[in-house]
């Protein structure tokens, strides 16, 4: 048996974390989320009698909230945990569309969307990383694998010019930097600490967002760019897609490999697309 802790389950990319591994009777997932009655109740309604799924209240930004919910992995667990999946994170619109010198006259939005994002995006996982790493230590697989994204590729940027989402690429960095770290510190330990980036998912936002005439000729833009950087890309890919993708990579990477404190994508490489 296999034991998962996994982030951010209700919905997206996390919640087809959950349908796909608790497939297998012999995994044992628990989720955390903000609202563990409404998670609940879709487990019920959409994966009946799964007997191994359990999900936790957290706010991932509330360490305590955080601790209490840890607190409660290792009688589930019987004191070992095999897996962390920190797919929870925070993307929002304030600089989807936008390159960072148009936002130059908002430094108050500036100052907090970058705050927000960094505790979101890094400081939360890096709680989650500290509670859980004894458990880890215990566990068999010995994998935590972070959710980052291809927006986080300086070369990409700079080689094509991708100037949107700045804040929210500039935070997943800075997490890949801090997996890098934990990297060095625990790979002696025999823990495999990864940053693997799904690909361009269609989590049910794609083309359901007002754009105005200015963010529309941003994305507009930026397809453009994808398209030079992967001249075959043939658009977003399902969840299913992607988490398969993904899983097929945990499985494979290892610190034998050389994989340890990587930056991948859902390809087991450094094409995000």
């Amino acid at each position: 048996m296999s034991s998962y802790v996994i982030t951010g389950v209700s919905k997206g990319l996390g919640w087809e974390f959950l349908t796909q591994l608790s497939a297998n009777s012999d995994n044992l997932i628990i989720g955390i989320v903000r609202n563990k009655a409404a998670t609940d109740t879709r487990v019920k309604d959409e994966l009946p009698d799964r007997n191994n799924i359990h999900i936790l209240e957290a706010d991932m930004t509330d360490y305590q909230a955080l601790k209490a919910a840890t607190d409660k992995i290792p009688e589930l667990t019987h004191g070992a945990l095999d897996y962390i999946i920190a797919n929870a994170g925070v993307y929002t619109d304030y600089d989807a569309y936008t390159a960072i010198g148009g936002l130059a006259n908002d430094p108050e939005g500036i100052e907090r969307e970058i705050l927000m994002l960094t505790k979101v995006n890094v400081i939360a996982n890096i709680h989650l990383f500290n509670l859980l790493i004894p458990l880890i230590k215990k566990g068999k697989a010995k994998k935590v694998i972070t959710i980052t994204t291809g927006h986080a590729d300086l070369d990409v940027v700079i080689k094509h010019d991708i100037e949107v989402a700045p804040f929210y690429a500039a935070s997943k960095a800075h997490m890949n930097l801090i997996v890098g770290k934990f990297s060095a510190q625990y790979k002696r330990e025999g823990i495999l600490f990864l940053s693997l980036s799904p690909g361009a998912v269609d989590v049910g936002k794609w083309g359901k967002t007002k754009l105005t005439e200015e963010q529309a000729a941003a994305f507009g833009a930026t397809a453009q760019k994808f398209m030079a950087y992967a001249p075959d890309w043939k658009g977003p890919i399902t969840p299913e897609e992607s988490i398969r993708a993904m899983l097929n990579v945990i499985d494979k990477a290892s610190i034998e490999n050389g994989d340890a404190g990587e930056f991948l994508s859902h390809w087991g490489n450094k094409q995000w697309l």
